[in-house]
């Protein structure tokens, strides 16, 4: 079993309200094979003992599904590997007695509420504007029961797999939430169930993603490389042919 330390360097801070700054924690004999969160899970049982306050960060499924895990790895959304979550990343991809930083998700509409935890609730904002759909979704229908183009369903597949994690960003300059609204956006555009408020959705959802302070995209392509689903900006261009649309 090969084993490696670490120096971590984390940002610590007790509140939105309070700065925060980073701190020095040497870690030894790691298990290669660890996720990055069990990582920090080995950190907080050592601060625990030693009865001095735990580092904060969100996780749930870690599976890389729940999009919880948003952290800031060496200034890279997740660590910066290619469609991995935190909660996916080993230790494995760094070096013993390699120098790791570690911070929260920089962005207005993210605000700090301890640690590494940050308030997205912003998302759930853009995702209430946008409403429900009208139609009875009942149970989960026969798989052939309507009729939906391969294309159609394919590009609403793949933008639902978007888990909101946030690292899309994270990693753009402006702090814009565009791939993300327009993945949500999207996914029930593309599909019968969600024509009926089309118009209404995504003029309701774009606007909402501008009162609560995401800032505007620039079209770097910075969100598509951050994000762990591999989400296509394409999905922007369709949104906003959609907004245009729905403005007129």
């Amino acid at each position: 079993m090969k084993t490696i330390s670490l120096k971590l360097k984390i940002w610590r801070q007790k509140n939105s309200n309070i700065p925060g700054k980073m701190e020095d924690y040497h870690l030894k004999d790691l298990n290669q094979e660890m996720s990055f969160l069990e990582m920090l899970d080995v950190l907080n049982d050592q601060l625990e003992k030693e009865g001095k306050d735990q580092v904060a960060f969100d996780h749930d499924c870690r599976e890389g599904i729940c999009g919880s895990c948003g952290i800031m790895i060496n200034g890279k959304p997740h660590g910066g590997r290619k469609r991995t979550t935190t909660c996916q990343l080993h230790l494995r991809n760094f070096q013993d007695k390699e120098e790791v930083f570690i911070e929260p998700w920089r962005a207005e509409a993210f605000p700090v509420v301890k640690d590494l935890v940050v308030d997205r609730s912003a998302f759930d904002k853009i995702i209430t504007a946008g409403g429900y759909v009208s139609v009875r979704a009942g149970s989960a229908p026969d798989a052939n029961n309507i009729p939906i183009p391969k294309k159609d369903a394919d590009l609403a597949f793949d933008a639902a797999a978007c888990i909101g994690c946030g690292a899309c960003v994270a990693s753009c300059k402006n702090a814009s939430a565009n791939l993300f609204t327009s993945a949500k956006i999207s996914h029930l555009s593309l599909l019968p169930q969600g024509e009926v408020e089309r118009k209404e959705r995504v003029v309701k959802m774009v606007s909402k993603m501008d009162e609560v302070g995401f800032g505007s995209c620039t079209n770097e392509g910075e969100c598509e490389v951050a994000c762990p689903k591999g989400i296509s900006v394409s999905y922007i261009t369709r949104m906003n042919k959609e907004f245009l649309k729905a403005a007129l």
